[in-house]
């Protein structure tokens, strides 16, 4: 749970880079490396993206959570395990076996896999028990920033609501979805919030992931101050 909230600060950190180039590419994500590269992130409507990518990831175990483990056929292997901050569960009969970052089906196999060396073809079921919930997190210019749950489909726009809206110093015009793909990578796209809601298309407005950030940053004409000398009143107008 402590590295989800690590890679959020990491964000931030790239911001001033993400915004330097996005007025040549808003559209496009952020490079990374080509054998470890992310798959675009989903829009709504659109048959490519959901080729892509799944929409409604499955969640992955992580350290601290806890899961049922029942044998339909040897009840006396059923067990409630926590996995350990290394990513290990201690299982009776077994002994250590790694499952963080995996779906509770992968799960399921790996334990099918390793009580099949004591057990005859092994009928797995795991439920989890105390995981972590899905949630985004919403920060910069709304009006009230911070961690809300995720329930069902939610978009960009519609986290910005739920967080209290833009404030009057947002810079619209590029906010930026922040997307942890792995311990060292977090994929960034930057979202014209403005041309959206004023043009009324939201066919770009991307469908969050559990663990996102949307992060608004500070406009430049918030930097101004309230009373400029009449010398530099030109260069505002045209700035």
């Amino acid at each position: 749970m402590m590295k989800r909230m690590v890679w959020a600060t990491k964000a931030i950190a790239i911001v001033v880079m993400t915004l330097a180039t996005a007025a040549a590419q808003e559209s496009a994500p952020q490079a990374v490396a080509a054998d470890q590269a992310p798959t675009a992130l989903t829009k709504p409507g659109s048959a490519t993206g959901k080729l892509l990518q799944d929409r409604h990831p499955r969640y992955v175990v992580q350290a601290g959570d806890s899961f049922d483990i029942s044998f339909e056929l040897s009840p006396e292997f059923n067990q409630t395990v926590t996995v350990q901050p290394d990513g290990f569960v201690t299982l009776r009969g077994v002994g250590d076996v790694y499952v963080s970052g995996q779906t509770v089906p992968q799960v399921t196999q790996t334990l099918r896999v390793a009580y099949d060396k004591i057990l005859h073809d092994p009928i797995v079921s795991v439920l989890l028990k105390d995981f972590e919930k899905p949630y985004f997190t919403v920060d910069g210019q709304v009006g009230r920033p911070g961690k809300y749950d995720l329930r069902g489909d939610t978009t960009v726009t519609q986290a910005l609501a739920v967080a209290g809206g833009l404030s009057a110093s947002a810079k619209h015009y590029q906010v930026l979805l922040f997307r942890h793909v792995s311990d060292e990578w977090v994929e960034a796209r930057v979202l014209n919030v403005k041309k959206m809601m004023k043009s009324g298309n939201l066919s770009e407005d991307m469908y969050l992931h559990p663990g996102d950030m949307v992060f608004v940053p500070k406009s430049a004409f918030s930097k101004i101050d309230r009373f400029l000398p009449t010398t530099n009143l030109g260069t505002f107008l045209h700035y």
